[in-house]
């Protein structure tokens, strides 16, 4: 393992080279004994030995590194971005899932004042409305995340957040997400799940995997903590739309959020 350092040398150098990516200064050969060491920072934080044994067994993927640093600036215009993502296919199941969950909206407005077009926008951009909400094993993403340098701070506080949703019950050991943690059907960190989740199916699990009303409404409590006005608008310039940049800054994806929510609202 090089020395912090070589590390901030290395990162830099890199940076400089490259300003989208980052140098990778954790030995992969390394990883399980610092899995160890995190287990047993996990059984002092108080976490119970049943959800850190969810770790026994979870390998270093170099693979997720490589997708973390090499990701790039997002650099669709809105126009070319809404035009591909808001497309005739996500308008139609957009339309329909708001009529077959109906009740269920109705019941989320009244508690969180946030409409159902909305929810159902960041849901159909999100995972195609639950159909494609990754595959790449949740605690294997965070933990390789976790022992790299990059971010490893924030990744080792979501790994420990997983941890408390599995010893609560709400996160299987075996969930399955995007590769950079994210989980369920529209794509929570760990720390969102653990802080924003409601058990809206009264079935005694906050399940943002299988529950489509955990779902709906754990995505309008996340919008409503950050300040959603019931009624307003959320179109660019609005208070609500700067709610909507909370669930993802990029500005072209909010904006993209916003257009789509319109368009449902519109039945166009």
């Amino acid at each position: 393992m090089r020395s912090t350092i070589q590390c901030l040398g290395v990162i830099v150098g890199v940076l400089w080279l490259f300003p989208v990516e980052a140098a990778t200064c954790r030995d992969p050969a390394g990883f399980e004994a610092w899995l160890a060491g995190f287990k047993r920072e996990a059984a002092a934080s108080g976490i119970s030995p049943p959800a850190i044994a969810a770790l026994d067994g979870v390998a270093y993927d170099a693979g997720i590194v490589a997708k973390d640093h090499g990701q790039h600036v997002f650099r669709q215009s809105f126009e070319q971005f809404s035009g591909r993502m808001v497309n005739s296919y996500r308008l139609h199941k957009g339309h329909a899932l708001i009529k077959q969950y109906a009740a269920t909206f109705a019941r989320i407005e009244q508690a969180y004042g946030v409409p159902a077009p909305v929810i159902v926008a960041i849901w159909g951009l999100e995972t195609d409305f639950g159909a494609v909400s990754g595959n790449t094993p949740t605690l294997r993403a965070l933990a390789t995340l976790a022992y790299d340098c990059r971010r490893s701070d924030m990744f080792q506080a979501e790994l420990m957040d997983a941890l408390r949703l599995i010893q609560r019950g709400d996160l299987s050991p075996s969930a399955r997400g995007a590769w950079a943690g994210e989980v369920g059907q529209t794509q929570f960190m760990p720390s969102s799940y653990l802080k924003f989740a409601v058990d809206f199916d009264g079935n005694g699990r906050r399940d943002l995997v299988h529950s489509v009303p955990d779902v709906l409404a754990s995505t309008a409590n996340f919008l409503q903590s950050y300040g959603w006005q019931r009624g307003g608008a959320w179109t660019p310039g609005s208070a609500n739309f700067a709610v909507i940049k909370e669930w993802n800054k990029a500005d072209v994806y909010a904006r993209t959020i916003a257009y789509f929510a319109t368009r449902l609202a519109g039945n166009e």
